[in-house]
């Protein structure tokens, strides 16, 4: 952008004004005019500012002149795209923390990611998905997102792999009536994808805030997507499936285990054997919760 710059130093045959104080005063406006996103200095006031020191300058105001060459009047470059994009991400984040920590209930919550500005970058999805099940129950499930059967009922795990979790459930005498279930995200991402890592961690706060409300005595995490960001790891499921760890939710802490998501069941039937493994090592810890 172009615009009309001007530094005027008054200065007078006598005057008393500490060249240091003069110095200072015409660097500062120079520095303003720079972030103010001038890039072009015209007019004649202006050009004498590129001019040599004649005798009649004083040697602070010459100096003034001469640093002026240094500062670059150019327009700060624009962000990149994935530079805007990580400072939306930054935005939403904290927006939902601020919005979570308001929640005093269930019901609460479930308003609040209803009406939140990410619900924008999930095009397809028709239904919130929040949560099926008791949420008084002691053991809390939780997947990685909607798929096209879950977006259509507004519930999570109703599809195919559902069934399955359901099957699963039923196995060790559990069911949806003493038995929590919720995702990652409550809204379906296009074409049924893995939620990104960015996708979870804006909707961290309020899934925090959604385990710490339940009040759950353990959590399991369904998939690679949900283990990793509740477990704060990047390895892939196999490498810690079946292991337990520890998750804090606010002022609440409980035994979290990381195991394979239904729908990875489905398409390797041979990996049943460590899901089934990880079912009986969690009936076996709440057992032992319930009799504390």
């Amino acid at each position: 952008m172009s615009a009309f710059a001007s530094i005027m130093v008054p200065m007078s045959q006598g005057s008393t004004t500490p060249p240091h104080d003069l110095k200072s005063a015409g660097l500062a406006l120079l520095r303003w005019y720079a972030d103010a996103g001038v890039d072009e200095a015209v007019g004649v006031d202006a050009a004498a500012l590129y001019a040599e020191a004649t005798p009649a300058q004083t040697p602070a105001v010459a100096e003034v002149i001469e640093l002026s060459k240094s500062v670059s009047l150019k327009p700060r470059p624009k962000k990149s795209d994935e530079e805007a994009a990580e400072d939306r991400a930054e935005q939403l984040t904290h927006d939902a923390n601020t919005l979570a920590a308001k929640c005093a209930s269930l019901k609460d919550l479930r308003e609040a990611v209803a009406g939140f500005e990410a619900r924008s970058h999930f095009p397809a999805a028709r239904n919130l998905v929040f949560s099926d099940g008791n949420p008084d129950a002691d053991l809390m499930l939780i997947g990685e997102a909607p798929g096209e059967q879950e977006d259509l009922q507004g519930k999570p795990f109703v599809g195919r792999s559902g069934q399955l979790l359901d099957r699963m459930l039923a196995a060790i005498g559990r069911d949806r009536t003493n038995t929590y279930i919720t995702n990652v995200l409550p809204w379906r991402p296009m074409g049924n994808r893995t939620p990104t890592q960015q996708e979870g961690l804006i909707f961290l706060p309020f899934l925090m805030r959604h385990i710490e409300l339940a009040n759950p005595k353990l959590c399991v995490a369904l998939g690679g997507s949900s283990a990793k960001l509740l477990m704060h790891t990047n390895q892939g499921i196999m490498s810690f499936r079946g292991t337990w760890g520890t998750l804090e939710a606010g002022a609440l802490t409980v035994p979290i285990l990381p195991t394979l998501h239904p729908a990875y069941l489905l398409r390797n039937s041979l990996a049943k054997r460590e899901a089934w493994h990880d079912l009986l090592n969690m009936k076996q810890r709440l057992a032992e919760l319930a009799a504390e």
